[in-house]
């Protein structure tokens, strides 16, 4: 079996090199989904695509079976100011291989389609999907939401990150809201009007004073900030309207639509969210493969950051190969000795598991 996952590791490194050289941006990653999906079929998987997300399902799937999804994407943002190498030169130094999408989440995708590849003919406790999905960037409506309708029952998902191969057992969510306070115009020399910018300015320092009273042990407090703001036409004239934008991100222990409801009634301003859907999300400390993976030496903790999770209403962990402090950054790397521990990680995780 050491043979098998040293060859297995060895496609998974090629697969990502070919990866990061193809551009995937969000809404773009057609010829990336063609990659995945001839390296599937490659492996003798039976490889399924919608738009530019790809699946496969284990051979000896039994509806009897608990299923168990590997997830992860393969887009990736653009490449921001700063890259000192070619985003998509794949450029390989000794261990680190640096690439636009070699951490976020590109390591994550190429060793859960190993792990597929190494458990998909054997008769497991379990069925596996193993999907790479699109679009998770900008929680498009084409990426994972698109096809999860098509699996059927999930039973658990695992969500491809990079975590350092710890446990994401708990994930913030997301709310944008769009708050608008309403005035009257009036002429900025005299007495006159209600000026809808000093509405937005009291809404903004209550926000900035509140706290919502439920504290996750793990995510910390609902986090609330105002991110932008735009009011008036002319120096004159006292605005009758001021628009700004209120990112919030919850913790597990309220719903979206508590927080949408708490917040109307606390703030002068009309708020309109863009999404209810992005929730917090959280798996029990005692779920086996959480105890499963503290058993074997992995830390777990409560992560920041949105990924797909938010679209599952299953049990998931988030765990991956790779920092998630390297996302989005300049020079983005990888190391080949960190996507060869995750295959072995996630091998050992779920071999034998009985959920």
């Amino acid at each position: 079996m050491a043979e098998l996952i040293s060859e297995l590791s060895d496609t998974a490194v090629d697969l990502l090199i070919r990866l990061i050289k193809t551009p995937s941006f969000s809404r773009e990653e057609a010829n990336t989904a063609s990659l995945i999906q001839e390296f599937l079929a490659a492996h003798g998987a039976v490889a399924q695509r919608r738009q530019n997300n790809v699946w496969a399902i284990s051979q000896h799937f039994d509806d009897g079976k608990p299923t168990i999804l590997l997830n992860s994407h393969h887009d990736t943002v653009k490449p921001g100011a700063g890259w000192k190498y070619d985003p998509f030169g794949a450029t390989l130094e000794g261990d680190r291989l640096t690439g636009l999408g070699s951490n976020d989440a590109g390591a994550s995708a190429v060793s859960l389609l190993a792990v597929f590849l190494y458990f998909q003919k054997e008769n497991n406790p379990f069925n596996l999907i193993c999907a790479i999905t699109a679009e998770e960037e900008i929680s498009g409506v084409n990426g994972i939401r698109s096809v999860l309708p098509e699996f059927g029952q999930i039973d658990f998902g695992i969500v491809g990150e990079p975590t350092g191969m710890n446990l994401a057992i708990a994930e913030k969510g997301l709310i944008v809201l769009d708050a608008t306070a309403h005035g009257k115009t009036g002429h900025a020399a005299r007495e006159e009007g209600e000026n809808a910018l000093y509405k937005a300015l009291d809404d903004i320092q209550w926000l900035r004073s509140f706290q919502f009273p439920e504290v996750s042990p793990l995510l910390g407090p609902v986090k609330t900030t105002v991110t932008q703001i735009s009011a008036g036409t002319q120096h004159n004239v006292v605005p009758d309207r001021c628009q700004f934008v209120i990112d919030v991100r919850t913790n597990e222990l309220y719903q979206n639509q508590e927080i949408v409801d708490l917040l109307r009634g606390k703030l002068q301003s009309e708020i309109v969210p863009r999404s209810m859907h992005l929730n917090s999300s959280r798996i029990s400390e005692n779920h086996p493969l959480v105890k499963k993976g503290v058993a074997m030496g992995k830390t777990i903790y409560g992560s920041p950051t949105l990924s797909d999770q938010a679209m599952m209403p299953f049990e998931t962990l988030k765990m991956g190969p790779g920092e998630s402090a390297r996302s989005h950054t300049p020079d983005e790397f990888i190391l080949i000795s960190e996507i060869r521990a995750g295959i072995r990680e996630y091998i050992e995780l779920l071999t034998g598991l009985e959920l």
